[in-house]
């Protein structure tokens, strides 16, 4: 199965540095074939959980010092963060729809995974939602409602976009290896089971049809697996951090019609040129066994988030260098 996106197609991950959302918005419509809303996480209730808890208003949450949790009782009104949240999101769509006035295209949307934001998100007496099986299905199926309801805003306001929209799930490696650690800090919450993992994360996937679905983990082994069966059209890795058993994963996604979001230009330090950022993946993508003329199907990304970059003048060139770098691999796939 080729791209839906076509050769030497590009995106960022999401977040980026600074606070002008105007500036950023431009800059991804201009600099990446893939354009996403951005995540500005240096502003108040910018970063990725506050972003889902502001979509989340099934379930009332307020921001502690120890980060977002359920508020619980029988008040479901959203607190003062939550619509907080809430209407910095409402402000950024604006802009998007300003900015984005008769565009046509892919547009891509970010938001935290259910399993990231239950192993985040607290419950009402402490812990993480992550503890209670029927907390975590309650949150997982109202962040699938909230989906739903945004990516439905999202098409009023841009009709032309055609939707893509990436999971975040930087914490399923760690829920899924038992790994994640309970209140007191002297335990750890019980592991989860592949299907149980596949359960709630395919509610997310179905809830946005038929947009493009991804997700995105920077692990050295992305549960990539999870990711297919619960119907994930893409998946999105950290190139560099890839184990030998990852990259054999990969390989069987991408010939089951997966497509690669692969990250290779890094985040911080040098910006590599074209050839070498390519280099790792057109290496690996030869000693998997892939067809050559298949590289041209994967979307070249950084290697993850951009927020922590020196600048966001620095940020910006490392997503110029995308298209170069993808427009070389384009080449290759065709040599």
């Amino acid at each position: 199965m080729s791209s839906p996106f076509g050769p030497a197609a590009t995106t960022g991950m999401g977040s980026l540095p600074g606070e002008d959302m105007h500036e950023w918005v431009r800059a991804v419509l201009d600099t990446v074939s893939i354009p996403f809303l951005p995540e500005l996480p240096a502003r108040p209730y910018g970063d990725m959980v506050s972003r889902a808890a502001g979509l989340v208003t099934q379930l009332a949450m307020d921001l502690q010092p120890a980060g977002w949790r359920l508020t619980g009782g029988s008040d479901p009104r959203a607190s003062l963060d939550q619509r907080r949240a809430r209407s910095r999101l409402l402000q950024d769509l604006d802009v998007l729809e300003e900015l984005a006035d008769g565009y046509t295209g892919p547009l891509k949307l970010q938001v935290t995974g259910p399993w990231t934001l239950a192993a985040t998100v607290e419950l009402p007496r402490g812990d993480k939602v992550l503890a209670d099986y029927g907390a975590r299905r309650d949150l997982a199926e109202a962040l699938a409602h909230a989906l739903q309801e945004h990516a439905a805003e999202v098409r009023r306001r841009i009709p032309g976009a055609e939707l893509v929209v990436q999971l975040d799930e930087p914490g399923l490696p760690a829920v899924l290896a038992g790994a994640v650690p309970t209140a007191s800090g002297w335990g750890k919450h019980r592991s989860v089971d592949g299907p149980g993992a596949v359960d709630l994360l395919s509610r997310a996937v179905e809830s946005v049809a038929p947009a493009i679905t991804l997700v995105h983990c920077c692990a050295a082994r992305p549960p990539i697996e999870v990711f297919r069966k619960a119907g994930a059209q893409g998946v999105a890795v950290d190139l560099g951090l890839l184990t030998e058993q990852a990259w054999e994963q990969i390989a069987l996604a991408v010939e089951d019609g997966v497509t690669l979001y692969a990250g290779v230009v890094p985040t911080t330090g040098p910006i590599p040129h074209p050839e070498k950022a390519a280099e790792p993946l057109t290496r690996r993508w030869h000693e998997i066994g892939l067809s050559q003329s298949s590289l041209a199907d994967v979307v070249i990304t950084p290697a993850c988030g951009l927020a922590g970059a020196p600048s966001p003048a620095d940020a910006r060139s490392r997503l110029e260098v995308l298209r170069r770098t993808a427009e070389f691999i384009a080449e290759t796939a065709q040599a």
